[in-house]
């Protein structure tokens, strides 16, 4: 297999140059009514494919990638905070595009739109469904119809999230970076929580900032809330149970030495939770501005947490924490607003798709809107890390 553009560093993936993904846990939302956006409430660990060769099954190693545990109905937000130079950026859930809602095609689509524009784009917590609206993603298991692959494509075989990097070309990037360099001397770019605007930090989405400081360097969670520690990265070719390196360590570098034939694990994809007020931004760039070929792609697998313990040795993240007690406790939530961004019109096949109650029964969790006192608005070089594969997907 051949390395796919992507680097993992700690729990954050590098796609090419320039475009940084973070997979952040989140309250979900109740199945009616339009939310604000909820918080950030720590990241999901991630660790390589290619690391537990005895342990996964055959075909996750076959496409590669990196992992990452999430329970049943667990919901969760991708953030793009450390982004360097302007990428567009492919989502695919169960390989459905995320923002067109037509199937994945591994190449830049303008009719419609199949791609974000990063960094303009700060996060995206759902599939682009409504005007002005996504619903969130949230994890359920293939084979129940719950997902968006399922309903969209009548079938689900690929689950998982897929990710693709498109960088600008040689003649777009080099006028770009100019203009950076001139605004640099000119004026100072407008400010968001101490970065330049477009260039959120890690975490930085409703919750991932807060109090003032990051809860463990980046961890992202709201004041206030219990917070488990990042997850340490195992040691370097030890085998299970040896002891971890420091969370900070640059990526998962274990190599199993034998056991047991790896057990099937158990499929999971994405399906969709409430409605939230979230734009996804219409790209104002030429299409010929962007690279013809991506710099960066990988697959995402979704593992539950008996799996996750199974297959590396780990504890995964504790359970959820519950919204109502949340929102109880006073604590925030967000409305972003970027007065400069044109949102893309929603996909049609998106909007037709159902939340996972429909197939799993009602969200009978408790729910209390916040005070408008807890909406709180947001708006307008590094160790390398460990390489990961890719493989056919």
């Amino acid at each position: 297999m051949a390395e796919s553009g992507v680097r993992v560093e700690g729990n954050a993936l590098l796609l090419g140059e320039g475009a940084q993904v973070r997979f952040m846990r989140t309250l979900r939302l109740p199945e009616t009514g339009t939310h604000n956006l909820p918080p950030g409430l720590g990241e999901f660990p991630l660790r390589r494919v290619e690391d537990y060769p005895d342990t996964v099954p055959a075909d996750w190693l076959a496409k590669g990638g990196v992992m990452l545990p999430v329970y049943l109905r667990e919901a969760m937000w991708l953030s793009f905070g450390g982004t360097r130079e302007p990428t567009a950026l492919q989502v695919g859930v169960g390989k459905v595009c995320a923002v067109s809602g037509e199937r994945w095609t591994g190449r830049l689509g303008r009719r419609p739109q199949n791609y974000l524009v990063l960094p303009r784009q700060p996060w995206l917590d759902g599939i682009n469904s409504g005007t002005g609206t996504v619903r969130q993603f949230v994890a359920v298991p293939l084979g129940l119809g719950a997902t968006v692959e399922g309903q969209v494509t009548g079938e689900e075989t690929a689950g998982g999230v897929q990710l693709q990097a498109f960088p600008l070309g040689a003649k777009a990037l080099a006028r770009w970076r100019e203009e950076e360099r001139e605004r640099a001397r000119t004026a100072r770019a407008p400010r968001v929580g101490g970065l330049p605007y477009g260039t959120l930090p890690p975490g930085s989405h409703p919750g991932g900032y807060a109090g003032g400081g990051y809860a463990g360097g980046g961890y992202g969670a709201a004041p206030g809330m219990p917070v488990p520690p990042p997850m340490a990265a195992p040691a370097p070719g030890g085998p299970p149970g040896a002891p971890a390196a420091p969370a900070s360590a640059a990526g998962p570098l274990r190599r199993s030495g034998g056991g047991p034939v790896p057990q099937a694990a158990p499929a999971m994809g994405l399906g969709v939770g409430g409605s939230m007020r979230q734009e996804v931004y219409r790209d104002d760039r030429k299409a010929k501005d962007w690279a013809s070929e991506p710099a960066a792609r990988v697959f995402v697998h979704l593992v539950t947490p008996p799996a996750w313990r199974r297959i590396t040795g780990e504890e995964p993240p504790p359970s959820p924490v519950d919204r109502a007690a949340y929102t109880k406790a006073g604590l925030p939530w967000f409305d972003y607003y970027d007065e400069d961004g044109a949102d893309l019109a929603p996909s049609g096949t998106l909007g037709q798709v159902q939340p996972v109650g429909e197939w799993l029964g009602a969200d009978e969790a408790p729910w209390a809107q916040p005070a408008p006192g807890q909406i709180a608005p947001l708006g307008n070089g590094p160790r390398p890390g460990e390489p990961v594969q890719d493989g056919d997907w």
